[in-house]
């Protein structure tokens, strides 16, 4: 299933990749991890140039910037078990990918020049890099949802307004190359660290960027995927109930790892969400288009 949303290539245009309203949890979300699903490099030269071109460029102005391995997103399979959308099993087909791709292909100024004219998303984006982020609609025990500002430091979207989130870490889990995992059992391994690392990768990013102890979170319910238009940057996002009250949320924020990518953090209801919208990244946009479609399946249940 896919909707896009949005006026041609805003930045606040998203498609919504896939859509669990019931959320899924760990048991039902699993992921393939597998070299098929890297980046298929593209055919024109000049093209291909460009990425190492643009990196070298960016490194020049920040010595700082790492090139760190990420997850590709290639796409996904979806069963269910007993045929009702509660039971339904998902899984991610992921490949590696790096940060250096990512700013010379989806962060190129002719990034678009990358996609190919197809209405299947992975065969659209396969000459780009599209590591896979996540973010989490975190709602506190006042029925609050917690919102951060982007600091004026971070490459993406200065300013405006998130989810919590970031990626998950290939190297959490001892991936560094696909060699890692040739065998048939140790790709399967590879397979079930891969799916753990999904779920863990967002409650360390809620625990570094907010500063709330993991113990104070719920099991993370998995939502859906979505995908930013412009730059066709993907995310998956996921449901977390957080224990805490809003005041507590704000006196754990000061103290929080990952306080420099964020200058404030908000708690607002789901009204107030709505109007901030408007500043917020496309994928972060279908982030609350998922958490509203599990609201809206829920008064119904």
């Amino acid at each position: 299933m896919e909707k896009e949303v949005g006026n041609g290539c805003s930045s606040l245009a998203y498609k919504l990749l896939f859509s669990c309203p019931f959320g899924l949890s760990q048991p039902q979300l699993s992921a393939v991890f597998d070299e098929s699903y890297d980046r298929i490099p593209h055919s024109d030269s000049n093209l291909e140039n460009s990425i190492s071109q643009i990196w070298d460029q960016r490194v020049q102005k920040n010595g700082s910037l790492f090139n760190g391995k990420k997850f590709r997103y290639g796409g996904y399979s979806q069963k269910s078990g007993d045929g009702s959308k509660r039971e339904s099993y998902v899984c991610l087909h992921l490949g590696l990918t790096d940060y250096r791709t990512f700013v010379g292909t989806n962060l190129n100024p002719s990034w678009e020049k990358f996609l190919v004219a197809s209405e299947d998303d992975p065969t659209q984006c396969r000459h780009t890099s599209s590591p896979l982020g996540n973010g989490a609609i975190v709602e506190t025990s006042d029925q609050k949802i917690v919102l951060l500002q982007r600091s004026n430091n971070v490459g993406e979207f200065p300013g405006h307004f998130v989810f919590p989130g970031g990626h998950p870490e290939p190297e959490e889990v001892g991936i560094e190359t696909h060699e890692y995992c040739k065998g048939s059992k140790d790709s399967e391994l590879v397979n079930k660290k891969v799916s753990q690392e999904m779920f863990e990768s967002i409650i360390r990013e809620v625990v570094e960027e907010i500063g709330v102890p993991a113990t104070s979170l719920s099991d993370p319910l998995f939502i859906g995927i979505s995908r930013r238009v412009l730059n066709v940057r993907p995310a998956i996002f996921f449901f977390i109930k957080c224990s805490l009250e809003s005041k507590e949320i704000h006196q754990l924020y000061s103290k929080a790892q990952d306080g420099y990518e964020s200058t404030q953090l908000y708690t607002v209801s789901m009204i107030e969400v709505e109007y901030m919208t408007s500043k917020m990244p496309g994928c972060h946009q279908g982030g609350f288009a998922l958490y509203k479609l599990m609201v809206e399946a829920l008064k119904k249940n």
